[in-house]
């Protein structure tokens, strides 16, 4: 008898690890989001009141997740609140939508500072001396489960939802690339047809944006920092598509095509077509004189 219960205990012992987790996660996701971070995910996420309610509804439910499974920890001296907190879950999130996704599966910790912080780096220098150097830095994806993030930025990024620009969805971008085993531009995609199409034309739109930045031409709607690499590419091309719709669609249609497809919610349904630029002003023409039409050839 006594070894029975022996047996018993070490089986709920050996069985608690695995158990538990889901438990604990039906708990809290059986509560709905409360009403004071709801009022943050309206205020931070200026997207949020012109998705639809069901679309709400799914962002919420994985708000709770994301704030259920992994932990925030403050650094230089930043305490870490709720606003912060729902910030960060909410346009993290936004980025599962509409996808079977298991909430950053591989991410435990989000580290945040209150402003830029500095990332040790080497740099190879002439001769291949190697020197240590720091870089400021507003966020960073590490594959060991932890994204750093500025505080400074993440607001920043939220007070602003059109000028392609959101550290969040830069960062966290970064962490759906890396499902696929590494950081390489190409998520998870399922099928060898997905991946070959997604190759084609983002192989193709890397290497204009390349261009565009060699020659410094000002007219890109993506920053030229996604010409790094490939996986900066689908990073910076991730912020775009969320906050250009627009503006991607248009410059680029199958990089568009290719995110509508992967990420699974069009971003258009939620902003407005932005106004085109003024049309230039005619030149005046001067008294005594008539305007000249070119030839025809």
């Amino acid at each position: 008898m006594e070894a029975l219960l022996w047996l018993s205990l070490l089986a709920l012992a050996v069985a608690a690890p695995f158990v538990y987790p889901r438990w604990s996660l039906r708990r809290a996701l059986a509560r709905p989001l409360p009403a004071s971070a709801q009022a943050i995910l309206r205020r931070n996420i200026a997207v949020y009141e012109r998705m639809a309610p069901a679309l709400q509804a799914q962002l919420q439910r994985l708000v709770v997740q994301f704030l259920h499974q992994k932990k925030f920890v403050g650094c230089a001296g930043l305490h870490v609140s709720d606003e912060m907190r729902v910030t960060i879950a909410g346009q993290a999130c936004l980025l599962l939508l509409n996808r079977h996704s298991k909430v950053y599966p591989a991410l435990h910790t989000i580290l945040l500072y209150p402003g830029a912080f500095a990332a040790p780096r080497k740099e190879m220098g002439p001769g291949g001396v190697v020197t240590d150097v720091h870089q400021h830095m507003l966020g960073e994806s590490w594959e060991d489960g932890r994204v750093v993030l500025s505080w400074d930025d993440v607001r920043r990024g939220a007070g602003d939802w059109t000028d392609g620009h959101n550290v969040v969805l830069h960062e966290f971008a970064h962490q759906l690339d890396s499902e696929s085993g590494s950081t390489n531009g190409a998520p998870y995609l399922g099928s060898q047809d997905s991946y070959r199409s997604w190759s084609e034309v983002l192989s193709r739109d890397f290497a204009n944006l390349r261009y565009d930045a060699y020659y410094g031409r000002e007219d890109s709607v993506m920053d030229h920092y996604g010409a790094t690499s490939p996986a900066e590419f689908f990073a910076v091309a991730t912020e775009t598509y969320f906050e250009k719709p627009w503006q991607m669609a248009e410059r680029h249609p199958m990089l568009f095509g290719e995110l509508l497809k992967y990420y699974r919610v069009d971003p258009r349904d939620w902003l407005d077509r932005p106004l085109p630029p003024p049309a230039p002003e005619a030149p005046p023409v001067l008294p005594g004189t008539r305007n000249i039409a070119w030839a025809s050839w």
